[in-house]
């Protein structure tokens, strides 16, 4: 599954470029399924049903009776993680020219326009065709101040429709003109056509012309984002040694993504700047969306998360596609790919805070690789390939897709074999969604089913599943044992519930450092809700052969039904924006270290519990031990078993911070927990043997001068409080959360604040 498209676990950190307290709030990543930690008052708990006028529970030893059979929610067979494809040519009969790019105008599927490098720009029916696309229209004829220039790696490079082009006709462009010292000067601007796309007879610059050191690594991506603004890409402008010396730069248009704004222009100027943008008051070229990248040639923008993807051409060994994170430092050229690259400065003024690809393709031999990058498949043709990232390479002709494995969250690009050869200059996406690969030669291929592929009988419906009653989908089958934890994992403040569903006669052992090791068929189910309403539904199953997988259902918007999602997702629901994990996702969090259920643990469970169903409030230890849900006797009263303190309660405040750690954090900072350098978060651990007080962060200062992990009685130089409090590539969590948790930072500040001296 392909929106499981960044690294994971062990190497997740270098996907993401995690540095030491990225994993801050990893936790609230999403873990799918069961992550276990909640909103929800910790005393406290919901097995799907409501206590609103109902008599208050009462106190009781045992919540339940006796342990439900489970005749329904039992773990089904893993869906195939993608749908072989093959390359189907299409347009055969058209005479595509040289084209650079394709693209339909949103909502309008009747034709296809075509950005040819001469710089004109050609459209054809979608259906009979005709052998010659209709011309609309030519740059050199009307846009003044010299012709198109085509040498080098020059051209009409990209375009992009305005998502309002049916009101406002605007078709942006990115080319290069002639002049300037080396020829080479790049442009951006916009064309307007009076009737719907027909024409095009107007040309307005918007940014440059600026001139290039060279005809090569000149960038040419250009998309508008979900959030409207449009989005460029820019090389490092090639040629000798300036290549080396502008990628770190973070002033001028080098080495960087743009992003501006078209559509709120301040009085005297040609775009406006979002306030967001990293250096909008200062600090860089304002805008910087991100930077330090070599030949971003192309990229793209996934239509349901707005992430950004680009493919960054490597200097003579390593390709790589890079998750693009607002703020980030992608390392050119200190880094290519993994691999150090130049070390020093001035070239590499600094090494610390760079952020690694999702993935990286070797030279084999050296300098045959130009990689171009392609789209995240979000059509409906292809159901179990949705989340899948395709992209190219020209020099090698080659087409991959790339995903993460989901079991191990690794990631991983395997070549399509009988995929045609041709010099890929762009993947193009229909307004269904639907991929195409464009190469140099004129040739379009659609991206299809492979014929033979396997069905997937994985249920479609949480209904299907087996986990829900069937006569009310939104309440729990009989068969699941409602928990609730004390220690919350921050998700943007959503409401959950959260159930156990073991195969009949199989039981729960408890490991020594009191996880639980939960039995193959095991299924963990965990509902979100925000307002009262349900959004969505999270299976974390233990299969037979004994692997963990997460599957993400989204609730309808009437809750009738939820519907799986075989891809990530994201989704605006009231002021805010949900994130709908993938399965390569889940097992960010779910780490094997961590025992991949990870609240289920006896000092997260060792609190009362509020059980509907019998309208009683009991220890949920006591409880589970008597419905005989352990494979043997806890071995001594719950008293004596430590319990975790509520990070949002009135104990001391280091306890509290440390189960926020826990909660949020420890899955990965752990002993082979995958989390970047030595950082240890888990509640046992001493302060001392975190490695965190007094110790230089991994992957950079973010900028503050005496940063540490943790500096004792300063949460303001401690990035432990800093990450979490950011946004963009240094927010902790990286992924999923898009609010910051005030209250469970503020305890993280006020332990900060309390510890005077590091442990000797």
């Amino acid at each position: 599954m392909g929106d499981e498209l960044r690294c994971i676990v062990c190497r997740m950190r270098h996907i993401l470029g995690l540095s030491l307290v990225t994993a801050i709030a990893i936790a609230a990543v999403v873990a799918c399924g069961s992550d276990d930690t909640t909103v929800d008052p910790p005393p406290g708990g919901d097995d799907g049903g409501s206590l609103d006028g109902q008599t208050p529970p009462t106190r009781a030893e045992f919540g339940l009776d006796t342990r439900p059979a489970n005749a329904t929610c039992k773990a089904p067979s893993r869906p195939p993680s993608t749908a072989p494809v093959e390359l189907q040519r299409v347009f055969a009969g058209v005479n595509l020219g040289t084209p650079m790019m394709m693209a339909q105008i949103p909502g309008n599927s009747t034709k296809w326009y075509i950005a040819q490098r001469a710089g004109t720009i050609a459209s054809f029916p979608t259906v009979n065709p005709g052998a010659t696309p209709t011309q609309v229209a030519n740059l050199a004829t009307i846009a003044n101040g010299g012709p198109v220039q085509q040498g080098g790696e020059g051209g009409l490079l990209g375009m992009a429709f305005h998502p309002n082009f049916a009101a406002n006709g605007r078709l942006y462009v990115t080319w290069m003109r002639t002049g300037g010292p080396a020829n080479f000067r790049s442009e951006v601007g916009y064309l307007t056509s009076p009737d719907g796309g027909l024409t095009f007879t107007t040309y307005t610059p918007i940014l440059g012309p600026f001139n290039q050191p060279a005809g090569n690594h000149n960038g040419g991506g250009i998309a508008f984002g979900k959030d409207g603004f449009l989005y460029l890409t820019f090389g490092d402008g090639g040629g000798g040694d300036d290549q080396f010396v502008k990628g770190q730069l973070k002033t001028e248009f080098f080495s960087k993504v743009l992003r501006i704004d078209v559509d709120n222009v301040p009085g005297g100027s040609t775009y406006g700047i979002p306030n967001d943008n990293p250096f909008k008051n200062g600090g860089g070229e304002p805008a910087t969306f991100a930077y330090g990248l070599r030949n971003p040639f192309r990229f793209s923008i996934d239509r349901e998360t707005g992430e950004v993807w680009a493919a960054d051409v490597g200097q003579n060994k390593w390709e790589e596609v890079n998750q693009i994170k607002l703020g980030g430092n992608y390392g050119w050229p200190c880094k290519e790919g993994f691999h150090d690259y130049i070390t020093g400065a001035p070239k590499c003024p600094s090494a610390s805070g760079l952020l690694d690809p999702v993935v990286e393709i070797e030279h084999i031999p050296a300098n045959t690789r130009s990689i171009t990058g392609g789209f995240v498949y979000r059509g409906k043709a292809i159901p179990s390939f949705v989340g899948t990232y395709v992209f190219g390479d020209y020099e090698a002709q080659e087409i991959y897709t790339l995903e993460l494995d989901t079991t191990t969250g690794e990631a991983k690009a395997t070549q399509l074999a009988d995929a045609p050869a041709a010099n890929w200059a762009s993947f193009a996406e229909d307004t269904d969604g639907e991929l195409y690969a464009v190469g140099l030669n004129g040739q379009m291929y659609k991206i299809v089913a492979k014929a033979g592929a396997p069905a997937s009988n994985f249920p479609d419906r949480l209904s299907k599943t087996g986990c829900a009653d069937p006569a009310d989908v939104k309440r729990p089958a009989t068969g699941l044992v409602p928990y609730g934890v004390i220690a919350q994992l921050w998700s943007d403040g959503a409401e959950k519930d959260r159930f156990i569903a073991l195969p009949d006669g199989a039981k729960i052992t408890v490991r020594d450092d009191g996880d639980f090791d939960f039995p193959n068929g095991t299924v963990l189910v965990k509902t979100f809700s925000i307002g009262g309403k349900k959004i969505e539904t999270r299976l974390l199953v233990r299969h037979d052969d004994g692997g963990w997988a997460g599957y993400t259902y989204e609730w309808l918007d009437d809750e009738s039904d939820a519907v799986f999602l075989p891809g990530s997702k994201r989704k605006t629901v009231g002021s805010q924006t949900w994130h709908y994990p993938s399965r390569g996702e889940c097992v960010r969090c779910h780490t094997e270290p961590a025992g991949r259920s990870l609240g289920l643990e006896l000092p997260q469970l060792n609190g009362d519990f509020t059980y509907v169903s019998t309208n009683r409030i009991s220890n949920q230890l006591k409880t589970l031990e008597h419905i005989d849900m352990f494979d043997k006797p806890l071995g001594k009263p719950v008293e004596q078993i430590a319990a975790y303190p509520d990070p949002l309660g009135t104990g001391p405040v280091e306890g509290r911070a440390r189960a926020y750690l826990h909660a949020n954090c420890s899955h990965c900072h752990r002993e082979n927990g995958g989390g970047r350098g030595n950082m240890v978060l888990t509640f046992a651990t001493s302060l001392k043997d975190t490695v965190t007080c007094n110790v230089d962060p991994e992957a950079g200062d973010l900028g503050i001068a005496g940063a540490k992990l943790i500096v004792p009685g300063d949460p303001a130089k401690s990035l432990l409080s800093v990450r979490p409090h950011a946004l963009g590539a240094n927010r902790m969590p990286p992924i999923a959360s898009s609010l910051v948790d005030t209250q469970g930072v503020a305890v993280l500040d006020d332990w900060i604040r309390s510890v005077t001296a590091c442990p000797p």
